[in-house]
């Protein structure tokens, strides 16, 4: 190929004429004289038109390296020797290796592309990355390369910038895959030093008004030992004021910056002069620490260490907020956010712990179930958040008693579980058991009223009531039950009958709401005898279930079920409408005009679909409404003042309203006056004994005279003597009701005494 040029022409047309890198330079001409000076001539027109040219004469291995070059080093023209060995001095053996091996390729194949990167080593100690690219000058086609000549180009900056994406890649791969904080911490401090000559770095992490050191793999330990436990504050520091500001700070000397007149003595020493901090923020916003730069020389940051310190102040704040969130679902996983307690899971997890090592100790220890009593009635009267603060209350009342060896933890609602380590017998559990029933019961104010919370505790030991974590909880969940049954505000141990009448209860429960579904739940009807006439003027509604499994089911076993598993509202409306129904066919059959009464559950009365189920039934079923009476306990009746709309639309309604047990109550004369009643039923616990004691004829008829002259009539049920009879007919009782007229029957039988009365009559 042949190179018309001069040192005159231009440095443009030169280039215009050079060949294509996979091509030598031929200089063709029949004087051997003359091809030496064209390729002079050549040589000078490329050294003058780029000044990063560089030019390796192969014969004499001298090397020309511009000025400009040399200074790209950090070198004077005279400070570097025109040589081969010069450049092998400047880069590592490594790479040296690779450049004269690829250099010795190109040479000899005369083919493809000469391209090199490599770090070239700067006056003052870095490296300088450069790509080199080159082409061969030849004599002619069949003399050998004479020179290797080429271009270097400073990509440090782009090289940097990749080695930023992909360190940064990397990071954030870590945090992603959840590597250690330490760990990221460090390859975040090395990745922003290897940036920088003589840069340190540092992650403050912010835990409160408190500083603690994260990561600095190059600051001496002395150092980050000294600032862990700061406070921080507007002059601590750079980072203490960074975090206490939420502002980016910058020391340019820590000797004289009055931020650092108490602390500076900590940095001093180490060669600290200063230091550059940047608040490390959530995505929220929210400060979490801070990103410090140090040198040992007094200096501000340049354009790219100061973009450097904001993003390595966002990457620690991806790491940060990655612990913070973990922090947080560990918190919500394992503590209660309520009361501060353990969870559940938390629970299973730490009593599994103490019965391995009971176990392997050999040793015992009680697990106490707590629940609190009618929890439910003060978040469906109050609302749940009076609620959840009377929950707070409880809380801080139980921590009054926990000791060290307890474990407390809040198992949802109002439920929690007590590990006492120490009670390892009757003795001890029970009076740790009664301290925490104590406490509970602590007075305390809901809504701004005096409020005396009850509790019920069941108490199960590990190992003879259970070997693991099920089964123990559930000893101590079946021991809680019988303390409920037995009237609350109690302990209560396991047993093992008491697990029979936990999967008897379940069975019930299990089969109950089938049961309703089906309507296979039948009515039992007990008459009710005017004293005056002797004919029966009403019946009673008796639920009663027979199941092929469990047998007869006793209704006080199955109306506190569906209570406690929320179908007593259809169980309610079952047998309000079978009920009704057989009163209106009686009538239908011309057996009169029958009173039918229904007791209902004071659930009913918090419930707003209460008044329209019965105006439903009445309008379904076709009975008169005075023929309706509804039965409720004395507690419903009560100065409650959300019961009394309720009694006074089934008054407008004409449902006859009766006090069912009256006088086993509470505030039973204060009952009657706020209530428009038709009639009080007196429990047979006074019945019992009307025989033998003369204080029970006299409330008895205290009773009856009061009801009278408040215009209700008296029922008195549980009649199984003559003598009872007698006693109530002189006392004035209107009717009665019992084992002696009638056991509770079917209506087939109810519907021939009914028949009966009527042929006499006859």
């Amino acid at each position: 190929m042949k190179l018309n040029t001069s040192s005159e022409e231009s440095v443009e047309q030169a280039y215009a004429q050079l060949p294509s890198q996979d091509q030598p330079i031929l200089m063709q001409t029949d004087c051997p004289e003359q091809l030496m000076q064209n390729n002079t001539q050549f040589i000078r027109a490329m050294r003058n038109a780029n000044p990063e040219v560089w030019d390796w004469n192969i014969d004499t291995d001298e090397v020309y390296f511009s000025p400009q070059w040399k200074a790209m080093l950090g070198y004077q023209e005279e400070e570097l020797e025109n040589h081969l060995s010069t450049l092998e001095s400047l880069t590592s053996p490594e790479e040296w290796a690779a450049l004269v091996e690829k250099a010795e390729q190109y040479i000899t194949n005369r083919s493809g592309c000469f391209e090199v990167e490599l770090r070239l080593r700067h006056r003052q100690g870095h490296f300088v990355w450069v790509r080199g690219s080159a082409f061969t000058l030849s004599n002619s086609a069949h003399s050998p390369p004479s020179h290797l000549m080429g271009f270097l180009v400073d990509i440090t900056a782009q090289k940097k910038a990749e080695s930023l994406n992909t360190w940064t890649a990397k990071i954030l791969e870590m945090i992603a895959k959840g590597a250690s904080t330490v760990s990221v911490y460090t390859e975040i401090a090395l990745m922003y030093e290897s940036r920088h000559q003589g840069l340190r770095c540092s992650m403050l992490e912010l835990d409160g008004d408190t500083l603690l050191h994260g990561g600095a793999p190059s600051l001496p330990k002395a150092y980050c030992d000294a600032v862990h436990g700061l406070k921080n504050g507007p002059n601590i520091g750079s980072c203490g004021t960074s975090t206490y500001t939420g502002l980016r700070v910058l020391v340019e000397d820590i000797n004289s910056d009055p931020k650092w007149a108490d602390i500076k003595h900590v940095a001093l020493p180490f060669g600290m002069r200063s230091c550059w901090s940047e608040p490390i923020k959530s995505s929220t916003g929210k400060v979490l620490g801070a990103f410090g730069m140090y040198y040992n020389h007094p200096a501000l940051p340049t354009q790219d260490e100061s973009d450097d310190l904001t993003s390595a102040a966002m990457l620690a704040g991806i790491l940060m907020d990655r612990d913070h969130n973990q922090k947080r679902i560990q918190e919500l996983a394992f503590k209660d956010p309520l009361t501060g307690f353990a969870s559940r899971a938390s629970l299973y997890i730490d009593l599994d712990a103490f019965i391995a090592h009971s176990a392997a100790n050999n040793q015992r220890f009680s697990l106490l179930y707590l629940d609190l009593d009618n929890f439910k009635d003060i978040n469906d009267s109050l609302g749940h958040d009076i609620g959840d603060l009377h929950l707070q209350t409880i809380a801080t009342q139980l921590e009054s008693v926990c000791l060290s060896s307890h474990f407390i933890a809040r198992l949802g609602g109002d439920e929690f579980c007590i590990v006492a380590k120490e009670a390892s017998d009757t003795v001890l559990a029970s009076e740790i058991a009664t301290c925490y029933l104590n406490a509970v019961s602590t007075p305390c104010y809901l809504s701004g009223r005096k409020h005396t919370q009850t509790s019920s505790i069941g108490i199960a030991f590990y190992p003879q009531d259970g070997t693991d974590s099920q089964s123990l909880l559930k000893a101590a969940d079946t021991a809680l039950y019988t303390a409920k049954d037995h009237g609350k505000n109690q302990y209560a141990f396991y047993s093992k009958a008491l697990t029979k009448q936990a999967e008897y209860r379940l069975k019930v429960e299990q089969y109950l709401r089938e049961a309703i579904e089906n309507q296979s739940l039948s009515l039992a009807y007990q008459p009710q005898i005017e004293l005056r006439t002797g004919l029966c003027v009403g019946v009673e509604a008796l639920s009663r279930w027979y199941h092929p499994e469990l047998g007869q089911v006793s209704p006080i076993d199955f109306i506190s079920t569906a209570e406690r598993i929320g179908m007593i509202q259809p169980l309610t409306e079952l047998v309000l409408k079978t009920a009704c129904t057989q009163a209106v066919n009686w009538q239908l059959q011309g057996l009169g005009s029958m009173r039918v009464a229904i007791n209902i559950s004071p659930n009913h009365f918090l419930d707003p679909d209460f008044i329209p189920l019965i105006k439903r039934v009445i309008t379904d079923t076709g009975i008169q409404a005075s023929n309706l009476e509804l039965e409720v306990i004395e507690t419903v009746a009560q100065t409650e003042h959300k019961n009394l709309p309720v009694f006074a639309e089934l008054k407008e309604l004409g449902v006859l309203l009766a006090i069912d047990d009256f006088g086993t109550g509470y505030s039973s004369f204060a009952s009657l006056k706020h209530l428009k009643l038709d009639c009080i039923k007196i429990d047979k616990y006074f019945i019992d004994d009307l025989l033998t004691d003369n204080k029970t004829q006299l409330l008895v008829g205290s009773i009856i005279e009061m009801a009278h002259n408040l215009g209700c009539s008296v029922i008195a049920e549980g009649i199984e003597a003559l003598g009872q009879v007698e006693i109530l007919k002189r006392l004035g009782c209107d009717i009665v009701q019992g084992y002696l007229f009638c056991e509770p029957s079917s209506p087939e039988s109810i519907t021939a005494l009914l028949r009966n009365e009527c042929d006499h009559n006859l």
